[in-house]
């Protein structure tokens, strides 16, 4: 059996919608992969990011080691400070139907990138059911149909979060980390949407880290698709994208050279869901990862669920 890849593509910013996702569709159609784009279509907040260096230990670390003002335009790093924050959802009005259209599964990122990513843990349900209600009416505005997928910005979620997306409908989630899909436990309640989390670490948190390049990265991925197990692999509009569209390419080639099967997370939820008894739970904790700033959502060594 080949080896089987998701590609989840994060859209956190208005520049990686306008910019990062057309490169990105142009790089996939010429190779015949779909993937699973997720957006956020509120305010572009990006420049309050600037204030999780005093919040979040190795965030400046991990933006020297990137080089991550080389990465995003100077617009985009005053935005919601110096600028005014634009909204992202009128580019999108373009961007959603070509994805459609491409076949390409396009689900929730969030309303607000910045607020979910810093304060999430401190929102109450009403503050995260406006969150998510004011993003899925305009998704559903945009592509006719409300989203059935959300991945939670900077891989951060909650019970409040995990109720939410189930009281509106969502078919299933990524976000967490993890090493396979399962349903999420805070405390003694199983949350009852299906959990597909990222199982490979992303490019930002590898680039630099110990001698780290594009091309080493590259080189990881395809070491992990070996086990035979199905992964997940996080990229970001802003750089696979952008600077490092090239790298991304050749991922991409080495990978179909490989004989990997790439498919979208929407499609393996199905697959999943028509045998959800078989799905284990698992505890949901907050932890750090290698490579990355504060900490995130992380899933516990999965239980059988009863």
């Amino acid at each position: 059996m080949p080896a089987r890849l998701a590609l989840k593509v994060d859209v956190d910013t208005l520049q990686g919608l306008r910019e990062g996702v057309p490169a990105l569709m142009e790089i996939l159609a010429g190779r015949g992969v779909q993937a699973s784009f997720f957006l956020a279509l509120g305010p572009d907040h990006s420049g309050r990011a600037v204030f999780r260096v005093f919040r979040q230990r190795g965030f400046l670390d991990k933006m020297l080691r990137t080089r991550a003002p080389a990465m995003y335009s100077l617009r985009t790093m005053l935005y919601g400070t110096i600028l005014p924050a634009p909204m992202i959802a009128p580019a999108a009005a373009e961007i959603v139907p070509r994805l459609l259209s491409g076949g390409h599964e396009v689900g929730l990122h969030g309303y607000d990138h910045v607020l979910w990513h810093d304060r999430l843990v401190n929102m109450n349900r009403a503050a995260v059911n406006r969150e998510v209600a004011s993003a899925q009416a305009v998704f559903t505005g945009l592509a006719g149909r409300p989203a059935r997928a959300f991945a939670a910005p900077g891989w951060q979620c909650s019970a409040a979060s995990r109720a939410v997306l189930a009281v509106q409908g969502f078919r299933y989630a990524s976000d967490t980390r993890g090493t396979a899909p399962y349903y999420p436990r805070f405390g003694a309640e199983v949350t009852p949407v299906l959990e597909i989390p990222t199982t490979l670490p992303t490019l930002d948190e590898l680039l630099g880290f110990n001698g780290c390049g594009a091309g080493d990265f590259t080189d990881l991925v395809l070491r992990r698709l070996e086990d035979g197990r199905p992964q997940v692999l996080t990229i970001h509009a802003e750089l696979e994208g952008g600077p490092f569209r090239g790298e991304f390419a050749r991922l991409l080639d080495r990978a179909l050279e490989e004989g990997v099967a790439f498919f979208r997370l929407a499609d393996w939820a199905e697959e999943l869901l028509t045998h959800g008894w078989q799905i284990p739970a698992a505890p949901v904790y907050q932890g750090r990862l290698p490579g990355r700033a504060g900490t995130v959502s992380r899933q516990v060594h999965p239980e059988v669920s009863s």
